[in-house]
């Protein structure tokens, strides 16, 4: 019998005294620990490849700017995560689409030869099966994602190559409008959805790969959720309530991507305005190129990315401001349909929760919020691998894919 247990029959047989006895705090990183951690918003290919950087190894905020490898992610007991596959916004010209297709496919080869280089410690995973089997082998899990499909061009076809080599989710679009969709930054030029975005809709479906409305407009979820057969993913988002800013959710359609069985994943990102102004502003488009530079160069970059860490930082919020933006999430969604994408490795990260190994005091605040250990499994994990199947029990409806 459990300490847990005996209190209980204690109070069952004792009618007083039993108000005061409540069972006893859960160990907060033995909670962790024992959690199926999923992140879903990953850009941490962004630093494969690079010069003198090993993706196994435990780096450090002090000495590297990434903030998810190997290491890390056993000191934060994070099992895995979605992989992103992210193309910039070009022109809608033929070359432009040719040569966002040609750094997608690269991008996409990237990671699967990085993770080649650990078949012992991770392995790609495609549907929830292969995900639950590699969680009962100890491995982690590494799905793969698209952020922004503008790689497609104006031929849906490519959609299935993607999802032959692995991709199991897509955002239709990011920072800028494309031929799919409105971003929630950019023009408004289709009122939501192009006709062609509406038929990339029906064709995620077909496919049985989960429909990612991040960086999309209000307009483009709007139709994304009358559209969609299978549940919608904000996959790396905050709420509106938290910060007016277009690239967060406002409560009533939090509320409706709930009803329709999406959920949102709390990311750390715009829940202030991005500080991007001087110097920081043009190391951050170096960073974005740091797989090119040689080692010298990563190391001077980094050091004045610390630098301007300590008196410019890039958001101006901290853990005790992202678990009140969580909680209202949790309030407004339920448990039920929150999910979490930090955008580690593409600007999230504030302060008290910079990098993964921050992960289980998120739990832990969970935990004194009230929340069980079951509640915070569905979040860290349930609500995204539950959107997963039903997106291929959808496709399995629809017959073979061609």
């Amino acid at each position: 019998m459990t300490r847990t247990t005996l209190i209980a029959a204690l109070c069952a047989t004792a009618l007083t005294g039993c108000a005061s006895i409540s069972p006893p705090r859960e160990d907060p990183m033995t909670v962790h620990r024992d959690l199926l951690v999923l992140d879903t918003h990953l850009d941490t290919p962004l630093n494969f490849g690079r010069e003198g950087w090993d993706f196994s190894e435990a780096h450090t905020e002090a000495n590297d700017i990434a903030q998810v490898d190997l290491g890390r992610m056993a000191e934060g007991y994070l099992d895995g995560g979605f992989f992103v596959i992210y193309t910039e916004q070009g022109p809608l010209t033929t070359k432009g689409y040719a040569d966002a297709l040609a750094s997608a496919r690269k991008r996409s080869d990237t990671i699967d030869r990085e993770l080649a280089k650990f078949p012992d410690l991770l392995r790609p995973a495609t549907t929830v099966a292969e995900a639950e089997r590699l969680t009962a082998e100890g491995k982690l899990i590494a799905f793969k994602s698209i952020e922004n499909s503008y790689p497609l061009g104006e031929d849906l076809g490519v959609l299935k190559e993607f999802y032959d080599r692995g991709v199991r989710m897509a955002g239709p679009v990011h920072s800028s409008t494309n031929q799919l969709a409105d971003s929630s930054t950019g023009e408004i030029k289709w009122n939501g959805l192009s006709p062609l975005g509406k038929q990339w809709v029906a064709e995620m479906n077909r496919l049985g790969m989960v429909i990612d409305a991040s960086h999309a407009s209000d307009a483009v979820l709007d139709q994304l959720l009358e559209l969609s057969r299978t549940p919608v993913i904000l996959s790396h988002t905050s709420p509106r309530w938290a910060y007016d800013h277009p690239r967060n959710l406002d409560d009533a359609r939090i509320r409706k991507l709930a009803a329709k069985g999406g959920a949102i994943c709390m990311s750390t990102i715009f829940m202030s305005e991005i500080n991007l102004d001087g110097e920081r502003g043009e190391l951050f488009d170096q960073y974005e190129d740091i797989a090119s530079m040689s080692a010298a160069e990563q190391r001077e970059l980094i050091r004045k990315w610390r630098e301007l860490d300590r008196t410019q930082p890039l958001w101006g919020v901290d853990l005790d401001r992202y678990m009140e933006a969580l909680l209202h999430v949790i309030d407004v969604a339920g448990v039920d349909h929150v999910c979490f994408g930090a955008d580690w490795d593409g600007g999230g990260g504030i302060e008290g929760l910079m990098e993964i190994s921050s992960l289980p005091t998120v739990t832990e605040r969970l935990l004194d919020a009230g929340y069980t250990p079951e509640d915070i499994g569905k979040m860290t994990s349930g609500n995204v691998l539950r959107i997963m199947g039903a997106a291929q029990s959808g496709a399995a409806s629809d017959g073979p894919r061609q």
